[in-house]
């Protein structure tokens, strides 16, 4: 390892552009932090280039650093904080090198199973597609035009190291790869709640044995809504029964205010208060009126 190095030295300052979708495809390195993709990063003879950590995590993780060739460099947390993208730095960084596969050379020779993603903006997804695609053996993930860019550092995270266990295709425009696939041999399928083929169908009928290609993307635009039936209220569920007209409430306050077979009730209202003569003077201090059905 080598000497403690700042937030100011050159190489934490070269690493910090990588934050930037810009400052990694210009320098061709992206950065991979926490022990799980920095793990597989030094798995990968082609992964990572350096290592920064602070003294604390080379503390924690001395089994997987004294194991590996790739140099480490040891850093301050203000400077480990810097090249992290998250509230809470875990002080272990690595420098790695770009995956990117041009798409001819997967059409060249299509894997068996292989992922493209159609404008999926969210690298938090993006991420989760990756290691899904890793888990059920995927051998490449295309990231077509629009999509998010799987280098950052929210999607690297979020694939927990499958990121260096596929090849990866960016920027490619899907509407020109799709059929090229096909060209080459491969199956298009993309999973759909109104599809016209089950799954299972699918597969009985060989469609799942050649290079498959499975296709994702945001979620597309609503389904036309059925016609509204009479009497069905907006948003309801088409099978909802049609709500019941309220019918009028019976009590006494749906009762006339005068009715010839109550008797009249009458009175008054207000407040009293001693005259100024020390006396009730109901005459001079009365306030109020009446009340009831009735009249006064």
């Amino acid at each position: 390892m080598s000497e403690l190095l700042t937030e100011r030295s050159g190489r934490v300052a070269a690493a910090r552009k990588l934050v930037r979708r810009a400052g990694r495809d210009a320098a061709g390195l992206f950065l991979a932090e926490g022990r799980q993709a920095v793990a597989e990063a030094l798995a990968d003879p082609d992964g990572a280039v350096e290592v920064f950590a602070t003294e604390a995590a080379a503390t924690a993780h001395r089994d997987l650093l004294a194991a590996t060739a790739v140099p480490v460099r040891l850093v301050t947390d203000k400077a480990a904080a810097g090249l992290s993208e998250t509230v809470t730095p875990q002080g272990l960084v690595a420098v790695c090198a770009l995956r990117d596969v041009p798409a001819g050379d997967v059409l060249a020779a299509p894997p068996a199973l292989a992922v493209a993603l159609a404008e999926l903006a969210d690298p938090g997804n993006a991420g989760t597609v990756l290691r899904t695609a890793d888990a059920c053996g995927a051998g490449a993930v295309v990231f077509g035009a629009g999509s998010a860019d799987p280098y950052g550092g929210k999607a690297v995270r979020s694939s927990a190291g499958s990121l260096f266990h596929v090849d990866v295709v960016r920027g490619v425009p899907l509407a020109e790869f799709l059929p090229a696939w096909r060209a080459a041999g491969g199956t298009v399928l993309a999973a759909d709640g109104g599809g016209e083929v089950a799954l299972d169908e699918a597969a009985d009928a060989g469609g799942l044995d050649g290079p498959v290609l499975w296709l994702f993307g945001q979620r597309g635009p609503r389904r036309p809504r059925r016609p509204r039936r009479a009497g069905r209220r907006p948003g309801a569920h088409p099978d909802a029964r049609p709500r019941r007209e309220p019918q009028p409430r019976r009590g006494r306050r749906d009762l006339p205010l005068h009715d010839p077979a109550r008797p009249a009730l009458t009175g008054t209202f207000g407040t009293e208060s001693p005259g100024r003569g020390g006396t009730s003077g109901t005459e001079s201090s009365r306030r109020g009126g009446t009340f009831g059905t009735g009249s006064p």
